[in-house]
């Protein structure tokens, strides 16, 4: 599975494009996220790469989870979103 990082200063627009073109190569992709802010960009992010895709008949799902990272020596959560197109 693709896998995409989304920060808190990622541009929604651009990170749909990219999403966009991901889940038509791949039917899934998955997204890293580390807090509140960047969460939010990614979940615009799917929101308007859903818009480009529905017209040609297809849905999409999200299925979120948290991961623990090891970044200097320090544990933090992350979330992953699980997104798939069918």
């Amino acid at each position: 599975m693709e896998m995409m990082r989304v920060s808190s200063t990622s541009q929604p627009s651009k990170v749909a494009g990219a999403l966009t073109s991901l889940l038509r190569e791949h039917q899934r992709v998955q997204i890293q996220v580390i807090g509140a802010a960047a969460l939010n960009q990614a979940m615009k992010a799917i929101a308007i790469s859903r818009g480009y895709i529905a017209p040609s008949g297809y849905e999409l799902y999200c299925i979120p989870s948290f991961y623990d990272l090891m970044i200097d020596e320090q544990v933090i959560t992350s979330l992953r979103l699980n997104v798939e197109m069918k």
